[in-house]
């Protein structure tokens, strides 16, 4: 990282950049969330190649699952290939509002989550989306990630079984068996 840039404490990773897209500069961006309204909306992004930087977003648009963009001083192909790679983050700050009842998976990820009975299940390890909504992958802190698989539950994010997501108490109640 370079001394003295003031790198904000809230930094979201978003996505990596997968490529040059034509040949004009523009790079490709695979999002980590189906949803890249962060992406499109934030004015700056922090790209760590060759080091951590803050690089203005001059346009973007969805192409297909990625995200194409045109950064400041990248312009021509062989600069934006340069970034292959390059892991795309954005300040929590510059994320759009959202509407009562909504949320962003960021937001999520750490929360207890607890059944009716009072029993805990874990916490949100991570999300997936199966292409008709999120569903939490809920599993004890201490389990590792390359044992997660067989030990998490996976809870579909909807109202018939999450009750309350409560992000000031950082707990999720959920309508789901102990031995689901």
């Amino acid at each position: 990282m370079s001394v003295g840039i003031d790198v904000p404490d809230d930094l979201v990773l978003v996505g990596y950049v997968s490529g040059a897209f034509g040949i004009h500069g523009w790079v490709k961006i695979r999002p980590y969330s189906p949803d890249a309204d962060a992406m499109l909306s934030a004015k700056h992004w922090w790209i760590d190649k060759p080091e951590l930087q803050n690089i203005a977003r001059m346009e973007a648009k969805i192409h297909g699952e990625d995200v194409v963009a045109r950064l400041a001083g990248v312009t021509d192909r062989n600069t934006a290939e340069a970034l292959r790679g390059a892991t795309v983050k954005i300040s929590r700050k510059q994320f759009p509002a959202l509407s009562d009842g909504e949320f962003y998976w960021v937001d999520l990820v750490g929360l207890q989550v607890d059944n009716l009975q009072g029993e805990s299940l874990g916490i949100v390890r991570d999300l997936m989306d199966n292409g008709a909504h999120p569903i939490l992958r809920v599993a004890a802190a201490d389990i590792p990630e390359a044992e997660l698989q067989k030990h998490e539950r996976l809870i579909p994010f909807v109202d018939q079984f999450v009750k309350e997501v409560n992000q000031e108490a950082r707990k999720i109640q959920v309508d789901w068996g102990i031995d689901y």
